[in-house]
C-alpha cells in the first residue's frame, strides 16, 4: 500500500473512532441521567428540612448548592457520598460559607423530620437534610433526573432503594455546572468547587 492510500486508510479510522466515541458518549450520557443530558438539570423543590422548616430552593441563591439524593438506611453509597461532601466543605475552609450542601431523601417513607435529624448529625454542620411527601420527592427527583426505586426485601417492611450516586453542583442561580460520581474523592470535589467561588 503506498504512503498516501496508507495516510487516507488511518484519518478515515480515525474518524470512524471519533463517530464511534461520540455515539457510545451519547447512549451512556442518556443511560446515566435517563434522558438527553439537553434536558436541564436541577429545578424548584419545597421540602421539610431536619428541624422541620419548609426549605424553597429559592432560599439558596446566591450560593452554589451540593445536591445529593439518597436515604438514611442506606448500606454505603449514601454515607460514602456525604463523608466526601463533609470532607469537601473542610477543605474549602472559610470559602464553605459560599456553599450549601444539600441531602434529600428518596425514601420519605421511613425518613421522617427526626430521622434526617438524627442522621444529618453524623455528616457536616452546614447540611441540610431534606424530605418531604413521596410526591414532593417524586418532583424533586424528577427535576433532577434522579432515578429511584423501591427495591423488595424479605419482610413486608424490609426494603431498599435503588437510586442514582451523583452529587450535583449547582450554581448560585440554580442552574446545573456540573456533577460528581462515587469515585470522587474529597480533595477532587473541593479543587473543583473552588473554581466556581
Amino acid at each position: 500500500m503506498n504512503p498516501a492510500a496508507r495516510r487516507g486508510l488511518v484519518v478515515f479510522l480515525l474518524g470512524l473512532l471519533l463517530l464511534v466515541g461520540a455515539i457510545a458518549y451519547g447512549l451512556w450520557r442518556d443511560r446515566e441521567f435517563g434522558e438527553s443530558a439537553d434536558v436541564p438539570i436541577g429545578g424548584s423543590f419545597t421540602l421539610t428540612d431536619q428541624n422541620g422548616a419548609v426549605r424553597h430552593d429559592s432560599e439558596f441563591r446566591g450560593r452554589l448548592m451540593l445536591v445529593y439524593f439518597g436515604y438514611t438506611y442506606c448500606p454505603d453509597a449514601c454515607p460514602a457520598a456525604l463523608n466526601v461532601i463533609s470532607g469537601a466543605m473542610e477543605q474549602l475552609g472559610k470559602a464553605a460559607g459560599a456553599v450549601q450542601p444539600i441531602f434529600i431523601t428518596v425514601d420519605p417513607e421511613r425518613d421522617t423530620v427526626a430521622e434526617m435529624k438524627s442522621y444529618a448529625s453524623n455528616f457536616t454542620p452546614r447540611l441540610i437534610a431534606l424530605t418531604g411527601t413521596s410526591d414532593e420527592i417524586a418532583a424533586a427527583a424528577g427535576a433532577y433526573r434522579v432515578y429511584f426505586q423501591k427495591v423488595a426485601g424479605e419482610g413486608k417492611d424490609d426494603y431498599s432503594m435503588d437510586h442514582s450516586a451523583f452529587v450535583y453542583l449547582m450554581g448560585r442561580d440554580g442552574r446545573y455546572l456540573t456533577h460528581f460520581g462515587p469515585e470522587v474523592t474529597a480533595q477532587q470535589m473541593a479543587a473543583a468547587i473552588q473554581k466556581f467561588l
